[in-house]
């Protein structure tokens, strides 16, 4: 009971100026207006004792304020609230039991996105090690066969290190792609803005990937585009957008053809990249732009790519202010589409 008053009277002394300044009031009255009578002495007393429970009552209220903010505090600092409806202040502290709830709620929200990267970086951390894994160990079990004689056979000697060879090209992709992701995703990857000519550009990349497109039997169709059309952005960021858009096409299209639009709006030009190949199924429509996903891994595998391009080629538009969108219909083809300032 000693600790509580000696508390209480410790909450109070934050008053002392506040009282001090009374008790010169009264005093100052007193002076003033008294006829030094026994009775007005009396009354000048009482009205000083009077103050100084007031003072008490007042700072006994703070210090049960004070022990039920700390309280509050507590809690949140031992993670024994699951939602803001917990926390629960007196009537006269709406104002500050508002604002712990929003601290509360913006905290929670800061560390559920951390334990998400957190859980990003875990899974991301899995597929480079599993990636880099697969053409590692290939291109190991080749030279060792190589070198327990194969290297001898003339029958696959050669077969053997092309086959190595390829797999060095592979991991030589897949660290290119994780370096430009990385550099794009920490933004240390510099943007050269600058306008320039949208059918030479676009002629120059379908001349570039025609031949791809060819050696597996299919059309690769560039529409007609303006002569003098120009659009705003980064000229070679923008042509791995291209490249990673059509190369995907080109690689789920066993027959048929990947064409190109450039389709002219009032502010800009709206490109499309459409295919007739195997389709994306509807569940896996939000999920091509991660990293690594792939749909089909079995085929992804057999015709080659890092499971990258399609996220870079999502960062690059989005420093571009653009969003890549994507329609598809499994068997029918995918059509990829998105806008660029003109």
């Amino acid at each position: 009971m000693w600790n509580d008053i000696k508390s209480n009277l410790n909450s109070s002394l934050v008053y002392l100026l506040e009282y001090i300044l009374f008790v010169f009031v009264i005093s100052l009255a007193f002076l003033l207006l008294s006829n030094n009578t026994l009775n007005e002495l009396l009354v000048y007393l009482l009205v000083i004792a009077a103050s100084l429970v007031i003072i008490f009552l007042v700072g006994k209220k703070r210090n049960r304020e004070l022990i039920e903010i700390k309280s509050i505090i507590d809690n949140i600092s031992t993670n024994k609230y699951s939602n803001t409806d917990e926390i629960i202040l007196s009537k006269n502290l709406e104002s500050l039991e508002n604002a712990i709830k929003k601290m509360y709620q913006r905290s929670k929200n800061d560390i559920e996105h951390l334990n998400r990267l957190q859980k990003v970086r875990s899974q991301f951390i899995a597929n480079v090690s599993h990636e880099l894994r697969t053409p590692i160990f290939t291109i190991q079990g080749y030279i060792e066969t190589l070198m327990d004689g194969a290297i001898d056979d003339p029958k696959v000697n050669k077969q053997f290190l092309k086959k190595a060879n390829q797999h060095t090209i592979a991991l030589s992709n897949l660290l290119n792609d994780l370096i430009d992701l990385s550099m794009i995703e920490s933004g240390e990857l510099r943007m050269s803005y600058r306008y320039f000519n949208v059918n030479d550009y676009l002629k120059k990349i379908v001349s570039e990937m025609k031949h791809s497109a060819e050696e597996n039997g299919l059309e690769l169709i560039l529409h007609p585009v303006r002569n003098d059309l120009e659009i705003f952005g980064d000229k070679e960021k923008l042509k791995q957008v291209f490249v990673n858009i059509i190369q995907n096409a080109i690689k789920y299209t066993d027959k048929g053809k990947v064409e190109v639009f450039a389709e002219v709006e009032k502010k800009n030009v709206r490109f499309i990249i459409k295919d007739t190949g195997i389709g994306i199924p509807d569940e896996s429509i939000s999920r091509i732009f991660e990293r690594f996903y792939r749909v089909d891994k079995a085929r992804s595998r057999s015709v080659g790519g890092t499971g990258l391009g399609l996220a870079i080629a999502k960062h690059i538009l989005e420093a571009h202010n653009s969003k890549i969108e994507v329609k598809s219909k499994l068997n029918t083809g995918s059509e990829f589409h998105f806008k660029l300032k003109k």
